[in-house]
């Protein structure tokens, strides 16, 4: 990999290319990040680099993390995110990370939480098709059997009802369609995970 930035997911619109067709794009405030450490290949096994992201009051954050900025002589951010790089010589600590690290047509990996949906049902959490509607069925959005009979028990992996969403979702590929250099913004094709004001990792692609 060789670059990667914090931001926050700011919302959806939809844009118009050179020949006129409609583009969906998600809109990210990318940075401005700063590079909090450096690890090198001789000190740490491998190269990388911390990144932090929005400012943080003293009170925002624990002693270890303190000592940390202090120790780096950097202020101190809400966020931290390493990046591993093939070379870090090109960084120096305190130096700002902004949006036009990206350029239009890179493709990139974009990491969030997706939305929280709460307990749901079979149907919305796992696809399952619904029972017949009409006829006296009563059956409609039930789970259905749920395993043998001669076990007796439900097997592990079953899908079932449960907590939806709120998991870490990365989706590759997605390629940028415009950088605003003086607002740092990036706007990416399509949908990204993570309702909005969360806080997105965009990386170089790792298929493209």
């Amino acid at each position: 990999m060789k670059k990667g930035i914090l931001g926050t997911k700011v919302g959806m619109l939809q844009i118009f290319d050179e020949t006129g067709r409609v583009v969906p794009v998600t809109v990210i405030q990318a940075g401005p990040c700063v590079v909090t450490q450096k690890k090198t290949a001789d000190n740490d096994g491998y190269e990388a680099i911390q990144v932090g992201y929005v400012t943080a009051k003293e009170s925002q954050i624990t002693k270890p993390l303190k000592g940390h900025f202090a120790k780096q002589g950097v202020a101190a951010m809400r966020h931290l995110k390493e990046f591993r790089l093939d070379d870090v010589s090109a960084y120096e600590l305190g130096q700002e990370i902004k949006a036009d690290v990206f350029a239009p047509g890179d493709m990139v990996d974009v990491t969030s939480v997706s939305k929280g949906k709460g307990f749901q049902g079979s149907i919305k959490r796992n696809g399952y098709s619904r029972g017949p509607m009409s006829h006296g069925s009563k059956y409609h959005r039930k789970s259905g059997s749920l395993g043998a009979k001669g076990p007796a028990r439900v097997f592990l992996g079953r899908k079932g009802p449960g907590r939806m969403g709120g998991n870490q979702v990365t989706v590759q590929g997605l390629k940028i369609v415009k950088v605003d250099n003086e607002r740092n913004l990036i706007l990416i094709r399509g949908a990204v995970p993570g309702a909005k004001k969360s806080i997105i990792t965009i990386r170089d692609s790792v298929k493209a």
